[in-house]
């Protein structure tokens, strides 16, 4: 892994919280970050820490906030969880295959949990932070092309508007702090590994430096947009 990153817009002695940091993405943005020397700390959050968070169990995030809150602020905060398939879930390849269960999974995962966390550690972000919430491009209306994969799409849509609407609030208090959509491309991960698009899938060590670079350049006035991980703006 190249060591060379700095996260120069946080300023030094800045602190970062990865949630989501036991997939492939979130340990590479853990990775990265303890190496940069302008870092002096990376807390992680997911179903296996204390305090654990679980997007699946609604009280544990603002459990999870509120045990943080003493440390805070948070200059850096990164949320890279996310579900398209366990099990029996999976992507749709028709309206046929639309069920109750799954969407009610992908939802609560991709969109229901991670508005929560807006709600509960924004006031944990510092006023001239960051806070990056990994979506996908293929929620985007504008883009979207193919069709099928109904829940992961419409989910990381409304995530999408989630992030925009809680962007204009954040401006009206914090006006130099940062919230995005990123996009991180296909990424080899367990997420990724059963589809297609798996063969041209970046390392997360990659497409994590990549993102955390693109968060370093991106400034307030680019709050509340959405971005792939090398810089393009994407249609909502």
């Amino acid at each position: 892994m190249n060591t060379a990153l700095s996260m120069n817009s946080l300023g030094n002695g800045y602190r970062a919280l990865v949630i989501g940091a036991s997939g492939g993405l979130g340990a590479a943005f853990c990775q990265w970050l303890e190496q940069d020397p302008r870092c002096a700390g990376v807390r992680t959050l997911g179903r296996g820490t204390l305090p654990m968070l679980d997007l699946e169990q609604p009280e544990s995030i603002a459990e999870a906030a509120a045990a943080l809150a003493a440390q805070a602020p948070y200059q850096l905060i990164v949320h890279a969880a996310g579900l398209l398939h366990r099990g029996a879930i999976g992507p749709e390849k028709s309206y046929a295959a639309i069920e109750d269960h799954a969407l009610k999974a992908v939802f609560q995962v991709n969109a229901l949990g991670p508005a929560l966390v807006l709600r509960h550690f924004l006031p944990l972000l510092g006023p001239e932070g960051a806070m990056a919430m990994l979506s996908a491009k293929v929620g985007s209306i504008g883009d979207n092309r193919l069709g099928g994969w109904y829940a992961y799409r419409a989910s990381k849509a409304a995530l999408n508007m989630l992030v925009k609407t809680a962007a204009i609030e954040l401006a009206r208090t914090q006006p130099r702090a940062r919230l995005l959509s990123l996009h991180p491309g296909t990424v080899i991960s367990r997420l990724s590994q059963p589809f297609r698009g798996a063969v041209a899938a970046r390392p997360a060590s990659l497409a994590a430096g990549e993102l955390l670079n693109l968060i370093d350049r991106l400034t307030p006035a680019d709050s509340g947009e959405f971005f792939a991980y090398d810089g393009e703006r994407l249609a909502w």
